[in-house]
């Protein structure tokens, strides 16, 4: 999602240019003939530091990776732009492409390319990306990600929710990290609030989120517990999108589905720790609505985790509370004209 600004901003400055994304399998597949600013998606192998197979290891096969980058070279890439990280893995890669000219990110022990821009981690992945889009001379055009829906992602979305007349909110209890989750009793809290307010509540997660959506339904009481429809594991991502697109609004710890609703037109609160924020955080406040979690000592150890890890997987996030998520839920709900909240 946040590389998607500097992808327009390479199609506005090159509008002739076929524009040619390398990523994952589930890049091609959700991203393939999307309207956009791509012309084709290609999946990479699995290579160390750029991309890891469906069982999480980069088992890398020298002859599979050999005959990717000949077909690579045999594109005749005029420009090869590196987003993926401080480069250490990925410009080794961006030059086996073969592209006349490179551009990207770039730490002290990287490989150098044609142009780069020094990898800091305290800045927000948007701009990290639109600077490097800068050195190939694409200015920014928009700084917000963007989206498209297509027909089918709604009719899949259709089939999982039927389309009725109340407000849509979905609720997204999961993420990738744990330390940025909050507590499934937290999400029934506002679920039930937004419920009795009116609002059609639906929980988004992928199949191994299944407890955490387990947890949100288990909590919950009043009209919420027997209106609340589940999701998890039953949509593509494409589906996810044309669901998103269909809410008024959605509740989400920092995450995929987060920054998906907010790319396909939905407004936003989103339940961040303070350092995620500076990398990930919405840009703007008229539709979307961090709610910060201050915590910077983990709660088991009380390591300082802004300058070092521990081994604990606990929550970050939940000293921010329901009554903090349901007044921004409550603002962005009243602005909508669809709900309206006391």
């Amino acid at each position: 999602m946040f590389s998607l600004p500097a992808l327009e901003a390479l199609r506005a400055a090159y509008p002739a240019a076929e524009v040619v994304l390398l990523g994952q399998p589930w890049h091609a597949r959700f991203l393939q003939g999307r309207p956009g600013p791509l012309d084709r998606v290609i999946a990479v192998p699995p290579s160390q530091g750029v991309y890891v197979g469906r069982d999480g290891k980069a088992d890398e096969d020298p002859a599979e990776l050999d005959a990717f980058f000949a077909r690579m070279r045999d594109e005749q890439f005029d420009l090869a732009v590196q987003l993926h990280g401080g480069g250490r893995y990925s410009n080794p890669f961006t030059l086996r492409l073969g592209a006349r000219a490179t551009v990207g990110l770039r730490t002290p022990d990287a490989p150098a390319l044609d142009r780069t821009v020094p990898y800091v981690y305290w800045q927000h992945e948007i701009m990290r990306c639109l600077e490097v889009m800068a050195l190939a001379g694409a200015p920014a055009v928009t700084l917000e990600p963007r989206l498209q829906v297509t027909a089918d992602d709604l009719a899949e979305a259709g089939g999982a929710v039927p389309e009725d007349d109340r407000p849509l909110v979905a609720l997204h209890p999961g993420a990738g990290d744990p330390r940025r989750r909050w507590s499934p009793a937290h999400f029934a809290r506002v679920a039930d609030a937004l419920a009795a307010a009116g609002a059609r509540i639906v929980l988004t997660g992928a199949g191994d989120e299944a407890h955490l959506v387990d947890g949100v339904l288990a909590a919950l009481s009043g009209p919420a517990r027997e209106a609340a429809v589940n999701t998890c594991g039953r949509l593509s991502i494409g589906g996810l999108a044309g669901l998103l697109s269909r809410c008024t609004l959605v509740v989400s710890n920092d995450s995929g589905p987060l920054h998906l609703g907010a790319a396909v037109g939905a407004s936003t609160v989103g339940i961040y720790w303070c350092g995620n924020a500076i990398n990930a955080g919405t840009l703007s406040r008229t539709r979307h609505r961090p709610v910060l979690s201050w915590r910077l000592n983990c709660p088991e150890c009380g390591v300082n985790c802004m300058e070092d890890r521990c081994d604990h997987c606990c929550s970050f996030v939940d000293d921010v509370t329901p009554e903090q998520v349901l007044e921004e839920a409550r603002s962005l709900l009243a602005a909508s004209g669809q709900l309206l909240l006391g």
